[in-house]
């Protein structure tokens, strides 16, 4: 299967991911609100405008990434998980700020940076499920094993793309996303 099917399913996990935060009965989405607090927290302590804060998304976004990458072959489970729970946070997020703020107010917080991080997110999370499914296949079907280092260069070239993406996303995420929401 080609790279560009992988981005397409994993786009599309992702948005199932959205779909199944809508889904959530109300008494589970009151349970994990409380368990949002400590991003709550985390927010608070990253501080816009200054350069740590701008390492800190950079990294944590490109770890999630390459861990992802790293442990796809057992079964993709990481990479599929990481599209849905992200797709799940995105739109269960965005339901809240909605409700306390606006829509314009969640565009302006989201759209500038998200522009950058979720293509890089669908695109690495792609790599990895391609990645991980020629890992899978190459163990089962001894006959695919000669696919899987050309598999693993060209995903790694459209993982170090998508890493590439997110340094304007946390950039902007530090330094403009702060003056669209005041």
């Amino acid at each position: 299967m080609t790279y560009q099917k992988w981005v397409w399913i994993a786009a599309g996990l992702f948005i199932l991911g959205m779909l199944l935060s809508f889904m959530m009965p109300t008494g589970v989405s009151n349970v994990l609100a409380k368990d949002l607090a400590p991003l709550r927290e985390l927010a608070e302590i990253l501080k816009p405008f200054k350069i740590s804060t701008a390492v800190f998304i950079f990294f944590k976004n490109v770890t999630t990434l390459i861990f992802s990458f790293i442990f796809s072959p057992l079964l993709c489970l990481l990479p599929i998980l990481s599209l849905m729970v992200n797709g799940w946070l995105l739109s269960y997020v965005a339901t809240l700020v909605v409700k306390e703020k606006s829509l314009l107010f969640l565009l302006a917080a989201v759209l500038p940076h998200g522009i950058f991080e979720f293509p890089a997110i669908v695109m690495g999370e792609g790599a990895a499920l391609s990645f991980g499914i020629a890992a899978m296949s190459a163990l089962i079907f001894p006959g695919k094993r000669g696919e899987l280092v050309p598999n693993l260069k060209r995903n790694a070239k459209y993982l170090l793309i998508a890493c590439a993406f997110l340094i304007p996303a946390a950039i902007i995420e530090t330094y403009i996303t702060p003056l669209l929401v005041r």
